[in-house]
């Protein structure tokens, strides 16, 4: 079984390495992501607000020479997406805690404006573009658990990872001067905010989901490929708000982007069924990636501690990635 850190700890030794103190998983952000020194550190904070008829997602990111941010948007109806990315040579600009929701995520450039802001609710999230234009309230609930984990890859090579879903959202979105409406008890956020010391090549799958199914809200968080031979997985359900941790590896099995994905484990037996896909392509000097991201809806049964739930309805999306970066 994986190690749960109860208490306050350092990702890094104060030469910068890996603090093996540090490797295991919380239920609620206890790591300081103390990096230091510069070649191959990554930090981001990633949003998605997906209502049933069209998903935001905002990112804010530094990878030591480059920041990287993004506001995108997509009108499942229509298949329209509007995507505003920004690349700031030698990172200039971004401001990430060293903690998540420890302070404020923000950035400025010509073309868009992201600020992440907590407060009492949750986290407050502003995107502005010259289309889009987003003010949108993130609610955790009381005693809401989030999943974090952290990855070793060795001890110069680690990730930090939080991912948070079953998040209720709130406020306005407006796109081309159109509202979107955000409907009570359908609307849900997804987190992913990531800390770490990267290799260059690397290839995952994700995937989260987020929705009530009779009595339940349910969260689901698989990931996969990056995480195996390490010990550690980034697998957990959210079920009404608290975390059952997956410490084993899943089976992904998935062959064009549109045709149905299975993820199956002990513990999970589940089918995604995409409506929606999102290909990116970046071929900038050093850096290379390609993302399928599908949207779409989730049929099948999951079990926490010895209880089994179906997740027949329930949205969100599932990826592959490939970077080199």
């Amino acid at each position: 079984m994986e190690p749960e850190i109860t208490t306050p700890v350092d990702l890094c030794l104060p030469d910068g390495t890996l603090n093996r103190d540090a490797v295991g998983w919380t239920r609620h952000p206890l790591h300081r992501a103390n990096l230091r020194g510069w070649g191959r550190s990554k930090r981001w904070e990633y949003w998605c607000v997906q209502a049933p008829d069209w998903a935001l997602s905002v990112t804010i990111s530094h990878i030591d020479y480059l920041a990287l941010h993004q506001v995108w948007f997509v009108d499942f109806t229509t298949g329209e997406q509007i995507d505003t990315g920004a690349i700031v040579p030698l990172a200039r600009g971004p401001v990430l805690p060293d903690r998540s929701g420890g302070g404020p995520a923000r950035t400025r450039t010509k073309k868009l404006a992201i600020d992440l802001v907590p407060n009492t609710q949750g986290v407050r999230l502003v995107a502005r573009t010259d289309r889009v234009d987003a003010d949108v309230q993130i609610t955790r609930p009381a005693g809401h658990e989030s999943m974090a984990v952290v990855i070793p890859w060795s001890d110069k090579r680690f990730q930090y990872t939080e991912k948070d879903n079953t998040l209720p959202a709130s406020g306005t979105v407006v796109v081309d001067g159109r509202d979107y409406p955000l409907p009570d008890g359908q609307t849900w956020a997804v987190l992913d905010h990531g800390r770490g010391k990267w290799p260059y090549d690397t290839t995952w799958n994700w995937a989260s989901a987020s929705g009530a199914v009779g009595d339940h809200v349910i969260g689901l968080q698989f990931g996969g490929k990056w995480t195996v031979g390490t010990g550690m997985t980034e697998n957990a359900l959210c079920i009404d708000g608290r975390v059952s941790k997956i410490s084993q590896e899943l089976e992904w099995t998935y062959g064009p982007w549109l045709e149905p994905w299975t993820v199956r484990g002990d513990d999970v037996d589940v089918t995604f069924h995409p409506r929606f896909e999102r290909a990116t392509k970046t071929n900038v000097g050093v850096i290379f990636t390609e993302v399928h991201q599908c949207f779409g809806h989730w049929t099948g049964t999951v079990r926490a501690e010895g209880v089994e739930y179906a997740v027949d309805g329930i949205r969100g999306f599932a990826e592959q990635a490939q970077m080199r970066w």
